[in-house]
Formats: structure tokens, sequence, C-alpha cells
């Protein structure tokens, strides 16, 4: 019965058609934050960036769903092949056109979202690369689907193979280009641990500002900060474990060094970052920049803002 569905069946095309809206949607999410990461909106100036966690998921959901798509849709397609019937099962035509209506729709709304801040005046780059890729995705979905609800699966049986590779060599380069722009996993750890060593440096040099509002000298040593009453202990190298270097240079000056293995990246003028992307953008925290390998950063407490009330 050309219409009758198996469990094999409905479970095949259901996971075919989750896997491609998964893929689909992380597709648009990874390319949406790389082009925020290459053009950057001059309102985004502070706070912490999502971008790289959304870039970092949606490359790890590709990596994942669309191999499982590939194979099943080879499953359903040689299945298909030898049982020629099953190409009219409901749940087959069901998916399909649900699939083009909502391919269609996407396309109508873009369009429109496009036309309207078009005559808003708000058009911008950025802003149009995000329409095309929308509409790149959803005519993309669109096109196949209606071709492969028509098409004569003898005759055009080399055509959906030719389209999964060139698509598969699509995303390669996509998610290539998102791991350039976040870094490598190795690059992302060594960031990791240099941000634990900035904030571990900021609460000794807090701990320290206190001491001196205290007792009106600098410690002598790290160890000096510690406290059993609030349980503080100076916090160590997240990486090696050593301790931090302190040295009290005069009785209002002391320097903190860290080994650091990333270089800090910064902002230009136009808000662009070079990759691979800085997680964080902080004015208040510029004194922290550093380069790779040891870094000392000198600070003097000024006792007119530290000093006891």
């Amino acid at each position: 019965m050309p219409n009758s569905n198996t469990p094999k069946d409905v479970f095949s095309h259901l996971l075919a058609i989750i896997t491609l809206y998964i893929g689909v949607v992380s597709v648009i999410a990874l390319l949406f934050q790389c082009i925020n990461t290459l053009f950057p909106d001059r309102l985004d100036t502070f706070y912490y960036d999502p971008s790289l966690e959304i870039i970092r998921r949606s490359a790890a959901s590709l990596i994942v769903v669309w191999p499982a798509h590939i194979l099943m849709s080879w499953i359903i397609g040689r299945d298909m092949r030898a049982h020629t019937e099953k190409r009219g099962m409901a749940i087959r035509k069901w998916l399909i056109y649900l699939t083009i209506f909502a391919a269609a729709l996407t396309i109508i709304i873009d369009l429109i979202t496009l036309l309207y801040n078009f005559l808003g005046g708000e058009l911008t780059l950025r802003f149009a690369l995000k329409v095309l890729v929308v509409l790149i995705v959803a005519s993309g979905i669109f096109g196949y689907h209606l071709f492969d609800i028509r098409r004569d699966d003898a005759r055009d049986s080399l055509r959906p193979k030719q389209l999964a590779w060139l698509v598969s060599a699509l995303l390669i380069v996509a998610i290539g280009a998102s791991f350039f722009i976040i870094g490598s996993p190795a690059g992302i750890r060594a960031r990791k641990f240099d941000e634990q060593r900035l904030q571990n440096l900021q609460l000794i040099q807090s701990e320290i500002t206190n001491y001196w509002s205290q007792k009106e000298n600098l410690p002598t040593v790290l160890d000096d900060l510690k406290d059993s009453i609030s349980g503080f202990s100076p916090p160590n190298d997240p990486e090696t474990g050593k301790e931090y270097e302190y040295e009290p240079t005069g009785p209002l000056s002391f320097n903190l060094c860290a080994i650091f293995r990333t270089k800090t990246q910064e902002r230009n003028d136009d808000k662009k970052i070079s990759p691979p992307a800085a997680r964080f953008y902080d004015p208040y925290q510029q004194n922290w920049s550093h380069d790779v390998g040891r870094v000392c950063f000198a600070r003097s407490i000024d006792p007119e803002r530290y000093g006891k009330p």
C-alpha cells in the first residue's frame, strides 16, 4: 500500500526532518553571530558578548546533526529506490509540504522585514547580510523540497547526492570560519585560564587595598592577607597552582605579576575586534590589559580615596 506508514518509516522521516530543522536553525545562528562579530553594532560596547557561546553551540550542533541528516536521507533514499511505492507515503508528503510551507513563509517574512527596514532608513550592511542569509537558506530549502516532491527518482537520483556534497562543503567552510573567529579549543581553554587569572588578581588587589585601609601599611607577603574570620586565602594560579608574584615597591605602591598564555583582545575605535574575539569589553578594566608571558601590574593606592573615613 503506497500510503501505509510503518514505524520504521515514521521514525526515519521524523528524524530526517528534525535534524534538518536543527541544522537550519544552527547554520543561521552561526552565520548571524559571525556577522555580529565581524560587523559589530556601535551600541554593543560593554558587558558580556554572547556571540562566541552561540557560535560554539551552533557549530557543535551542525557537526552532530548534519551527518545524522545525511545518513537518514541516504537510508530513506535507498529504501525508496527498493520500494518505489513509498514515495507516495502520507508522512513523507505531509513533512515535505510542511517544510515547503515553513520555507515560503520565512521568505515572505524576510522580504517584508527587509522592505520595512529599508523604508525606515535603517538598512545597514550587518542587517542586509542577515536578511540575505535567511533568504538564501529558506529559498534553498523551498526549492529543493519542491523539486523532491516532483522529481522522477530514477532520472534525478544524482542531484540529491550532488547537493548534499555541495551543502556539506559550504557547512565545513562556515564551521571553519567560526573557529577562526572564536579560536581553537586549546586557545579557548587558554583564554579561560587567563580570565580566571585576571579575576584572581583583581580579588587580591581589592584585599590589599582593604588591608592598607585597615592597617595603613601594605602586606609584606600575600600570606598576610589570610583571614581566619572571613576565610579569605589568596588564590593561586588556576593552571599551575603556583602563588602569584607580589612585591611592595613603596609605602603606597606594589606590583602584582602573573604569566599569561594569551594577549588581551581589545576593540578599536570602530568597536571591531580581531579574531579570536574577546569575550568581554569593559572600559573600567582596561588597566588589566596584558600580552603573552610574564606581566606585572603596577598599582598605587590613593590615600584620600582608600583611607579611613
